[in-house]
């Protein structure tokens, strides 16, 4: 299976397929020897073999590839209406952790002792601060607009304008815990936040000159505009701990205030970091691991939809410790985690999961394998 076929059947289960990624699905898939890989693939990264039997296995996975074969004929029709929206998926089953994950027998072992607190799932939720000092609140439902702005209260999108050196302004984007947000800057350059992140931008750039934005802290998504069609301009991103010279297009950057990692995963084209005393290149699939205190750096290769997957809305985790898939839980949900059992820190937890399931059936799905029971109290999540 190839790179660019394993990031359509994600994005198809994430419901985020474009209609060409769906054409290009349905006719792969249309080779048996392909429909056997497809097979083997789902089973191996999107099912908790032991949570069902094999039978109720090879039945979700037909159900996928027959929805595959509706949801094309329904998109055909679709592009004859002129819609060129990504795919909406209305007619599927949806994130297919729900079908394979969500079982009634994932419920029975855990009674967890809830407070009358709702704990919700993330959210596109921002602050926008001004160059003036004035702050503006972004949310699913509101709307902002300036010259040069517009938010629909799930993005911001700016418009490319022509600015004097002296005239530049710089705004900050800050999404909190429990918030995710879009922006498009002004060059056309896509960057997703995600929860407790902070991204400091010009509101334009000056034509031919390095396009500099810094990612204050947290996680980030970079879909860059290329510089051949900005005067060769050159566009960078910086943070506390190095420096990224972009050469592609598609990066993320992950750089939590506490955490003393930066990580950045390079998925399509190339970069460059400068580091205090080298730079180092990436290749798709290579990520450096840049730790704050030592200075030392590594790279290897890893499992880039893992590493980027929540931009989909989809948390994927292949073999990760327990402490940071739950470090992770925590920024989403804005909840605190404790860990009653120490030894479950370093527990492997392997399944993909939609970020906009409950916390409990996120929890009743980590019951079948990893966490033997846990418990709510207020907005604190104890696991035994």
């Amino acid at each position: 299976m190839t790179p660019k076929i394993e990031k359509q059947i994600v994005k198809y289960i994430s419901k985020s397929a474009s209609t060409k990624d769906l054409d290009e699905l349905s006719e792969w898939i249309q080779n048996s020897n392909n429909k056997t890989v497809f097979k083997n693939y789902v089973k191996t990264h999107y099912i908790i073999n032991y949570a069902m039997n094999n039978s109720e296995q090879d039945r979700a996975v037909e159900r996928l590839l027959r929805e595959i074969k509706k949801e094309k004929s329904l998109v055909y029709k679709l592009k004859k209406l002129q819609i060129t929206k990504y795919v909406a998926a209305a007619t599927v089953i949806g994130i297919i952790s729900t079908t394979f994950f969500l079982k009634d027998n994932l419920n029975n072992n855990d009674k967890p002792v809830i407070n009358n607190i709702v704990i919700q799932s993330g959210s596109d939720k921002a602050t926008l601060t001004l160059e003036n000092g004035e702050t503006i609140t972004l949310a699913k439902g509101t709307k902002y607009q300036t010259q040069n702005a517009k938010s629909n209260g799930e993005k911001i999108v700016y418009q490319e304008k022509t600015l004097k050196k002296d005239k530049i302004a710089y705004n900050y984007l800050t999404v909190p815990r429990g918030g995710q947000f879009q922006i498009t800057l002004s060059d056309g350059t896509k960057v997703w936040l995600n929860s407790e992140s902070q991204l400091k931008y010009p509101t334009s750039f000056i034509k031919g000159e390095t396009r500099r934005v810094e990612l204050v802290y947290g996680e980030a998504f970079f879909e860059v505009s290329p510089s051949s069609e900005h005067k060769g301009a050159k566009f960078k991103v910086d943070n506390a701990a190095q420096e990224v010279e972009v050469l592609g297009t598609e990066f993320n950057i992950k750089a939590y205030k506490d955490e003393v990692n930066v990580y950045t995963t390079l998925v399509e084209g190339k970069v460059a970091i400068n580091l205090e005393d080298n730079k180092q290149l990436l290749s798709p699939g290579q990520q450096l691991n840049l730790d704050i205190n030592t200075k030392n750096s590594t790279v290897k290769v890893v499992d880039v939809e893992g590493e980027t997957s929540w931009r989909n809305g989809v948390f994927s985790f292949r073999g990760k410790p327990l402490k940071e898939v739950m470090k992770i839980i925590s920024r989403w949900y804005d909840v605190d985690v404790i860990f009653e059992n120490k030894e479950l820190e370093l527990t492997k937890f392997r399944g993909v999961l939609g970020r906009h399931h409950s916390i409990e059936k996120i929890l009743s799905i980590m019951s079948s394998n990893t966490i033997n029971s846990y418990e709510i109290e207020g907005k604190t999540i104890i696991l035994k």
